[in-house]
């Protein structure tokens, strides 16, 4: 099984399985009141459907062999961590920023501008979810 596009299916599916198995420890409900388990239910559901059509769809299409870098994997661990600790001590935005500047450098080519582009884009969704949604997130105010 050498295929990119297969094992991307099958790894979304057993992300999506495993989420789904997981959402139903908690009370699902109904649509009209919906328990704890029904958004992470519905979302896993959606993502085995992809998962699914990524599987379908990589029987009909060249195969990409699978290549592993183990610079860009540690290049997204390190992104990842470091969102975690900036965002801790210093604020969420420098997270952000520390995110997509580390994870862009195991993207080809590494572009400036489309890295500041993603940032500000980040940024501003994480603001509507601290203004619309009332989060609570390490972000200085906007007042």
């Amino acid at each position: 099984m050498n295929d990119q596009n297969l094992l991307r299916g099958l790894l979304l599916a057993a992300i999506a399985a495993a989420f789904g198995i997981g959402a139903t420890r908690y009370p699902i409900g109904e649509f009209s009141r919906a328990g704890p388990g029904l958004f992470p239910l519905m979302v896993s559901c959606l993502l085995m459907v992809i998962a699914l059509a990524v599987i379908v769809r990589s029987r009909f299409v060249k195969r990409i062999p699978i290549d592993f870098s183990i610079k860009n994997i540690v290049l997204i661990i390190v992104a990842l961590c470091g969102f975690a600790v900036v965002s801790q001590f210093l604020n969420m935005v420098f997270g952000i920023a520390f995110m997509v500047f580390v994870a862009s450098i195991a993207g080809r080519p590494f572009s400036w501008v489309r890295s500041l582009k993603i940032t500000v884009a980040l940024v501003a969704v994480a603001y509507a979810f601290q203004y619309f949604l009332g989060l609570n997130l390490p972000m200085p105010g906007l007042y």
